[in-house]
């Protein structure tokens, strides 16, 4: 299985959202990072058949999905970005109906049911009226509808929102199992949610493919130096306009920040290891990659 995305645009009007984006995906995980605005969505609908790119191409198995996106959407597992429920229902209930959307026999659908439900810890929850349900557990049911069909192709967009922290390692850990024979595209502006299951990242910013890397290759090819430095929390203002702070937490002695520069940017600093968040917000911010 192939899907390919061949110099892809999408205007609304005169606001350009995507601008000749190429990518070529094979079975496995790909992280698909950008800030808020980043145009990930916007992708995201498109790989969902939900919209059609302006200009350029995208086809599953040499398939143009803009022609025919039958041939996509019987193999497509998609969860979005603003998921809704029918609040009178319960999940069994409304993950039937989402079953027979997508063609699942009843006898298949209640089996397939009742895995998710026990992967996702929503066994207990099952008989509950959605809405009741806490945001996290609205996710749950989401992610759910998402893989009822054991898709070819799962795109999830910003999908550990809401999810508390358990919560969230158990969701990395289903996609890396499930990714050895299907295509999944992970879209976030969360590092964390992918540097430990993600082979390969993309950066999308300003409507732009800025990278296609492995999480490694980035932190390398970013050539970063990260400083721990403690100052003043009336400095925070003035430190933050001059350098890239990936953290900063408030401290009897001082703020204590991590930051992203070329130089010590105190007397104090302290040289540290960089991580994939350091090269990420580097390269998109304009005091880093993206000036």
């Amino acid at each position: 299985m192939e899907l390919k995305i061949e110099h892809v645009t999408k205007s609304y009007g005169s606001k350009q959202v995507l601008n000749q984006v190429t990518l070529h995906l094979k079975p496995g995980i790909l992280g698909l990072l950008g800030p808020n605005g980043a145009g990930k969505s916007t992708l995201m609908r498109m790989l969902s058949t939900l919209e059609k790119p302006t200009s350029g191409v995208i086809t599953w198995n040499s398939v143009d999905i803009a022609q025919h996106p039958d041939e996509l959407r019987a193999e497509l597992g998609y969860l979005p970005q603003d998921f809704g429920v029918y609040p009178n229902m319960n999940p069994v209930e409304f993950l039937e109906y989402m079953a027979a959307m997508k063609g699942l026999t009843l006898k298949s659908a209640r089996k397939r049911i009742d895995e998710l439900l026990e992967i996702l810890n929503l066994s207990n929850d099952r008989k509950k009226l959605l809405g009741g349900f806490s945001g996290g557990m609205k996710q749950r049911v989401g992610i759910a509808q998402a893989l009822l069909n054991d898709p070819s192709l799962l795109i999830v967009d910003e999908p550990t929102v809401g999810l508390d922290p358990e919560e969230r390692i158990r969701f990395r850990n289903l996609l890396s199992t499930m990714s050895s024979n299907r295509i999944v595209i992970l879209s976030t502006h969360i590092v964390t949610d992918i540097e430990s299951i993600a082979p390969n990242i993309a950066i999308l910013f300003r409507g732009r493919l800025v990278n296609l890397t492995t999480p490694e290759s980035l932190i390398q090819r970013a050539d970063i130096k990260v400083w721990l430095s403690i100052f003043p929390s009336s400095e925070l203002q003035d430190m933050q306009e001059k350098y890239i702070i990936s953290s900063a937490i408030h401290r009897s002695d001082g703020v204590h920040a991590r930051i992203v520069s070329d130089f010590r940017p105190s007397q104090n600093a302290v040289l540290l290891p960089s991580t994939l968040e350091d090269a990420y917000l580097y390269a998109v911010s304009p005091l880093g990659g993206a000036s």
